[in-house]
């Protein structure tokens, strides 16, 4: 399950932001500039970016307990830091109407919490029990309500897609099997059939075995949330209301949405496959490009940042600068 390594304890009890040094160079925070921290969660990059220079942050998230953790902030920063209750997938709406439209910097660091994982009573995860819930808004349809009500290849597919579980069709079958006798409504009991059906992994001496329902948690917390149509209108949010030279920063920690930001910052930043050298330039052009590409591929933490916080492993770091180019869209994406 993909935990935010942000969110992950290091030496010394310390929340740790993965590639904070990274980010902060990529974002590169200047006296009076305005920034949007998109997945607020406890703050960790909002208050370096604060630090960093006498700007401006809006913080969001939907998350009611993160609304909380930012009470901290306000009163250390006062009107330096906005906190908005929303989905960052609606930042092109947001901040316009916060008096904002537009801004100099986005940094979106995709994935749940620990602060999330940690309680229990949230339900994202089976190292403790708890109510299947999932929500990260605390409200809407649960994880509950998905593994009890959706029909078997339904839950098949989406454990498949977003799981890349490749026996989702055995698991959804046991699921199903099982909320015949009860409903299924806490995450030890969904964890021990999802166990009882594949089996643990063998052991092998040195490698931490993954349990076998950890797929389908992140199937179910990823469709609940609706956590990659999110990032991509996130994306096409932040394009509508960067100012040109500003700067994109996004932390993924899975490949689902790496790959996704990846294919977002690849076509606006005209780098799609070109049509035919052969035609004339007037019949091979499309939209300008919205971004400016100038890191290929994505970055990955060092290595003292791994043995400080092993739980940055997964992380990459991709980066783009807006152009003056008119904004594609999601018409266009």
């Amino acid at each position: 399950m993909t935990r935010k390594p942000e969110m992950a304890e290091g030496k010394g009890g310390q929340h740790i932001p993965v590639m904070l040094a990274e980010v902060l160079s990529t974002l590169a925070p200047k006296d009076g500039e305005v920034y949007v921290d998109g997945t607020f969660g406890a703050g960790g990059y909002t208050r370096a970016v604060l630090k960093a220079a006498d700007c401006t942050v809006y913080a969001i998230d939907r998350d009611p307990d993160a609304i909380k953790r930012a009470q901290g902030l306000k009163a250390e920063f006062g009107e330096r830091f906005h906190m908005i209750e929303g989905c960052f997938g609606d930042m092109g709406r947001l901040l316009p109407e916060a008096g904002m439209p537009k801004v100099d910097g986005v940094m979106l660091d995709i994935g749940v919490s620990s602060f999330q994982l940690d309680e229990a009573e949230r339900g994202f995860s089976f190292m403790e029990d708890g109510p299947l819930d999932m929500r990260m808004a605390m409200k809407g349809e649960s994880a509950a309500d998905v593994v009890n009500n959706y029909e078997e290849t339904r839950l098949a597919d989406i454990i498949y897609r977003y799981g890349e579980e490749h026996k989702s069709r055995r698991i959804a079958a046991a699921i199903v099997r099982a909320r015949l006798e009860a409903p299924i409504e806490r995450t030890r009991a969904l964890a021990s059939i999802i166990e009882k059906t594949l089996g643990m992994p063998p052991r092998r001496k040195g490698v931490k075995a993954v349990h076998p329902a950890t797929r389908t948690f992140q199937a179910l917390r990823i469709h609940v949330n609706d956590e990659l149509g999110e990032l991509a209108r996130g994306l096409e949010g932040a394009e509508a209301i960067l100012n040109p030279g500003g700067r994109l920063v996004v932390v993924c920690f899975h490949s689902l949405e790496d790959r996704l930001v990846k294919h977002f910052v690849t076509e606006r930043g005209g780098r799609t496959p070109a049509g035919s050298r052969h035609l004339p330039p007037s019949l091979d052009q499309g939209p300008k490009p919205t971004f400016e590409l100038r890191l290929k591929g994505a970055q990955k933490p060092g290595k003292a940042e791994e043995d400080v916080n092993p739980r940055s492993r997964s992380a990459r770091l991709r980066q783009a600068i807006r152009t003056d180019a008119p904004a594609i869209g999601g018409d266009h994406a």
